[in-house]
C-alpha cells in the first residue's frame, strides 16, 4: 500500500512561486512512477507534470512547460513540484498520484492506483 501527502500550497500574487511536496510512504519510493494533476472548481482532473522511477522520462503539460518543474529525493521518498511565474490560472487542488508499474498513458489520471488528499493553490491577481 502507498500513502501520498501533499503539503506546500497556499496563496501566492501572481509571479510568484511555491514549493509543492508529496511525501510518500513505503521503502520501495524509488521505483514508483510518479506524477502531479491538478483540478479547477468545476473543471476535470488534468496533468501537469510525470517523472519516471529512474528519472529518465519528464514530461510537463504545454500550460506549466518552462515554469514548472517536477523533481524527487528518493532518500527523502518525497516528491517535489517548483512552481514559478505563477498565473492566476494555476489555482486548483494539486494531486500527487503513484502507480507501481510503467503507466500505459503517463498523462491520464486513471492511469494512477494511489493519490494524495491535494493541496490547494491559489494564485490572485
Amino acid at each position: 500500500q502507498v500513502q501520498l501527502v501533499e503539503s506546500g500550497g497556499g496563496l501566492v500574487q501572481a509571479g510568484g512561486s511555491l514549493r509543492l511536496s508529496c511525501a510518500a510512504s513505503g521503502r520501495t519510493f524509488s521505483s514508483y512512477h510518479m506524477a502531479w494533476f491538478r483540478q479547477a472548481p468545476g473543471k476535470e482532473r488534468e496533468f501537469v507534470a510525470y517523472y519516471s522511477w529512474s528519472g529518465s522520462i519528464t514530461d510537463y503539460a504545454d500550460s506549466v512547460k518552462g515554469r514548472f518543474t517536477i523533481s524527487r529525493d528518493n532518500a527523502e521518498n518525497t516528491l517535489y513540484l517548483q512552481m514559478n511565474s505563477l498565473k492566476p490560472g494555476d489555482t486548483a487542488v494539486y494531486f500527487c498520484a503513484a502507480r507501481t508499474s510503467p503507466p500505459s498513458s503517463r498523462r491520464s489520471s486513471s492511469s494512477y492506483n494511489y493519490w494524495g488528499q491535494g493541496t490547494q493553490v491559489t494564485v490572485s491577481s
